[in-house]
């Protein structure tokens, strides 16, 4: 494995560009050793569990209904309080009240003449490591040892979003195609990354809940590109190119608080939201520490590194950019020891 170290190349003049961007990433480095539950090991087990670690955290029901379906619900989770913390601070975002150093704003540009600055357009924050009050999330307690059982002990927030899924019973501007998460990952391995992913609201097939096929966290890493139908596709909404629609298919209705955790090879997506409301959800990427990058060159993920690429350019004006250099501006240690991420 590959150890956290300084960075050079590529890595150093990204850091040197977002570092006005970050105040984080100018300062001193996060404590190597911070107190952890111990409770998981990041060495696989032997015995009948691959994609879950010894802990005293889950059931032995839960544990193997993980390794059967790749995805686990934990109910009322996440309290109401924090819930209406971030809701309220994805509110202060959308008036641009406040900046969020590095995230993008997802917009539908067409409603802002009729509605101007307001959650009614903001369809997704992505990246708010930066946003303290939205990174609570990715350090809840209850949040963390449940994905320390994934994980093991040494944890890394790897992805967030905040996602508000608007009206849109027509255009399916919004429908997010199956698709597994992994493709957008440079890291491995798969079974040491999870996301934890929360409702803000009841999430229902109504107003476009989360959509799983249970098991296929056991295949591998699939083909991806943008879906084939008519319309404009949003940004690296990928989407699997070839997909077995005679698969079983699970919609996950949830109530506010609900927490479903899932492997990166789960194939998954969401459908459209039919009512007048929003449906939230605030979700993270976890992965071990000790999860090392790949180079994703001559791999199915090869065009993917190029269009993240060119957006990193269009807008920082760099180049000699890698895919890493992304992941490792976005990581951030949120429990035990930083050793690779």
């Amino acid at each position: 494995m590959e150890q956290h170290g300084k960075q050079s190349g590529p890595a150093a003049r990204l850091d040197a560009i977002l570092r006005h961007l970050s105040p984080r990433l100018g300062a001193t480095p996060a404590p190597t050793s911070v107190p952890t539950s111990a409770q998981a090991s990041a060495v696989p087990q032997p015995g009948n569990f691959c994609y879950t670690l010894d802990n005293d955290v889950l059931t032995t029901e839960q544990r193997q209904f993980y390794e059967d379906n790749g995805y686990l619900l934990i109910k009322k989770l996440v309290s109401d309080e924090d819930i209406e913390r971030f809701r309220k601070e994805f509110i202060r975002i959308c008036k641009k009240e406040v900046s969020v150093p590095g995230a993008m704003i997802m917009k539908d540009e067409s409603l802002r003449s009729q509605y101007g600055q307001s959650e009614k357009v903001v369809n997704k924050v992505q990246d708010f490591q930066e946003d303290e009050e939205l990174f609570r999330y990715c350090t809840l307690p209850e949040v963390l040892k449940y994905v320390e059982c994934f994980t093991g002990p040494n944890i890394m927030a790897m992805h967030t979003m905040l996602i508000n899924k608007l009206p849109d019973s027509d255009k399916q501007t919004f429908l997010h195609p199956m698709h597994q998460d992994l493709h957008y990952f440079p890291f491995r391995p798969a079974a040491r990354i999870v996301c934890a992913w929360t409702a803000m609201e009841r999430a229902d097939q109504d107003n476009g809940c989360l959509v799983v096929q249970p098991g296929t966290h056991k295949e591998p890493l699939k083909p991806h590109s943008y879906p084939k139908q008519e319309g404009k596709a949003n940004k690296l909404f990928h989407g699997l190119l070839d997909e077995d629609e005679k698969s079983p298919r699970v919609h996950l209705v949830m109530e506010k608080g609900d927490t479903v955790f899932f492997h990166p090879l789960l194939i998954h997506g969401s459908g459209i939201n039919k009512t007048s409301g929003f449906r939230k959800s605030i979700s993270c990427h976890f992965a071990s520490s000790e999860c090392y990058y790949i180079d994703v060159k001559d791999t199915t993920q090869e065009h993917l590194e190029k269009e993240v690429v060119e957006m990193v350019h269009k807008k920082y004006n760099m180049t000699s950019v890698e895919l890493r250099d992304v992941w490792e501006f976005r990581a951030r240690l949120v429990q035990g020891e930083r050793i690779n991420l």
